[in-house]
């Protein structure tokens, strides 16, 4: 793997400081609007308590997001990768190379709000214990983004959730499991999982859980490295008295559309990741089991791309 890479310094004399946080966001195609505002809001609400250093490591985008960065943010730590290695190599770049007690994993399409970070920050602080922390996501129009607390996933659950019925506000808990719904929104608590969006990482836990599994492109990534904390003894948590705005990939109706529809590598990164977890953390239990519910991601995955070609 071979990267491009840029550093300014920080226009503050707090870029001669070791930072308290560093955070690392991932870019790729089309997203050079969300990475704009994105780093906007750091700009504006930085964390105050202590130095703040931020890394951007763009998968070959060809939109200009690295131009932008460099021209925009000089500030910001940018490595420009030539091929796009997905989520988990491209923050592993960053982790690798990072050395304050704080990380914080926060995706392009975010933005954060006025003491949202110091919250959180003073939150771990506070909580020795904790490995990992969420906040409460809110999408633009301020709904709760229900992927900010999470349980691990069980084959009802899972099945529930796919299907919608898990997902309906009269859902009974075993079929909304998937969403944690046991914990309110407004609510600080431990839960199975976080949102990717918003990832608040401990270094010693890191050190001792280690680094994203770059087996996975794209998704079930986060749900991955949560169980890992989790089995290695570091409760995550989640913060519902603080929010950070997830635009999910725009507002726009064509945004939604597409959005609704994945690409057919998306796709199979997908059902891929789905397969690699349950492998990983479920199988071999029940042989029985196992076979069912590969043939149901099989067939979920046919679906799926069906219906995404006919969409496109």
């Amino acid at each position: 793997m071979t990267a491009a890479e840029t550093r300014a310094e920080p226009s503050s004399a707090a870029a001669a400081e070791v930072p308290l946080l560093e955070i690392v966001i991932v870019s790729a195609g089309g997203g050079r609007e969300l990475v704009r505002d994105c780093l906007r809001s750091l700009e504006r609400h930085p964390l105050r308590q202590g130095a703040m250093a931020v890394w951007v490591v763009d998968n070959a985008s060809t939109d200009g997001t690295v131009e932008t960065v460099r021209t925009d943010f000089p500030w910001v730590r940018l490595v420009a990768l030539d091929w796009n290695s997905g989520f988990c190599i491209a923050n592993n770049v960053a982790l690798r190379a990072s050395t304050a007690p704080y990380v914080l994993l926060l995706n392009p399409d975010t933005e954060v709000l006025e003491g949202s970070l110091d919250h959180m920050v003073d939150l771990m602080r506070e909580r020795p214990e904790v490995g990992m922390a969420g906040c409460r996501l809110v999408l633009r129009d301020g709904r709760f983004d229900h992927a900010a607390k999470r349980s691990f996933p069980t084959p009802l659950s899972a099945l529930a959730h796919f299907t919608g019925i898990g997902r309906r506000a009269s859902a009974p808990s075993a079929l909304a499991q998937y969403r944690a719904p046991d914990l309110g929104e407004h609510d600080t608590g431990e839960v199975d999982a976080v949102n990717g969006a918003f990832m608040l990482v401990r270094r010693a836990a890191l050190e001792q859980v280690g680094l994203l599994d770059e087996q996975y492109w794209l998704y079930m990534e986060d749900l991955d490295w949560c169980y890992r904390f989790k089995q290695a003894g570091w409760p995550v948590l989640y913060d519902g008295g603080v929010s950070v705005v997830h635009v999910k990939g725009g507002t726009s109706v064509r945004e939604l559309r597409r959005a609704r529809h994945r690409s057919l590598r998306s796709t199979l990164a997908f059902h891929r990741s789905m397969g690699r977890f349950y492998r990983k953390f479920y199988s071999g239990r029940n042989a029985a089991l196992d076979a069912a519910v590969y043939l149901a991601i099989g067939a979920k995955l046919a679906i799926a791309m069906a219906r995404s070609v006919l969409a496109r």
